[in-house]
């Protein structure tokens, strides 16, 4: 068998995070990496059983610590506002068994059941199926070896996860459900945020520094 870490960031999460780490019960060890919340995050955090670091703000950086702090023989990073589905333990021992030198994601979802949210949902897909290119709210689970191996993440203030993802293999996908809250989409327009984020990924990859790309994002 092998040991799984699931690492978590944070920043003032404690509205998303409860339900997030619930879900998480079937996992080896978890730990919130946060970046200084002024609410109740690191309490939630350490009440649910994680271990809580806390360190410099940024997603990036905070992934890194928080991989660096882990014991797993593989690692599982997630956002704080993405729930993963019953089925999500059987998922990744499958894809452990059948694919270990491979990075996963899982399936992509939002929290709403408005029309605009399923279009979004099948555009993912389609991004992740022709291009290999997944993001954070989906997941990424990858073993310790071949994380140290690539480097693992940047202290990167955006496009971290695409930063780290087009250095590995691509991901494959697994059998099980990352539902991810459409606060943001709900709040700056279904299509104007989905707009702006291939907008941005686009400009990133003509070489846009992740800094100028941060500034740009918000």
């Amino acid at each position: 068998m092998f040991r799984l870490s699931v690492v978590v960031p944070t920043l003032d999460a404690a509205a998303t995070l409860p339900a997030c780490l619930a879900a998480l019960a079937g996992a080896d060890e978890v730990i919130v990496a946060d970046g200084g919340s002024a609410d109740a995050t690191c309490d939630i955090a350490a009440t649910a059983g994680a271990t809580v670091i806390v360190g410099a703000r940024g997603r990036g950086r905070q992934l890194a610590a928080g991989a660096e702090a882990a014991s797993g023989d593989w690692l599982l990073f997630l956002h704080a506002d993405t729930i993963l589905s019953a089925d999500w333990r059987s998922a990744v021992l499958d894809h452990v068994r059948a694919a270990p030198d491979r990075p996963g994601c899982f399936r992509f979802q939002l929290d709403d059941r408005a029309w605009q949210a399923r279009l979004i949902e099948r555009g993912v897909a389609v991004r992740v199926r022709l291009l290999g290119l997944p993001y954070g709210d989906q997941g990424l689970l990858v073993s310790r070896p071949v994380y140290d191996v690539a480097g693992g993440y940047r202290p990167l203030p955006l496009m971290e996860d695409v930063d780290l993802v087009r250095r590995l293999l691509r991901p494959a996908l697994l059998g099980a459900d990352a539902v991810t809250s459409a606060d943001r989409w709900r709040r700056d327009g279904w299509f104007r945020r989905s707009a702006r984020n291939l907008a941005l990924l686009t400009l990133w990859r003509l070489g846009l520094s992740p800094a100028a790309a941060a500034r740009l994002y918000g």
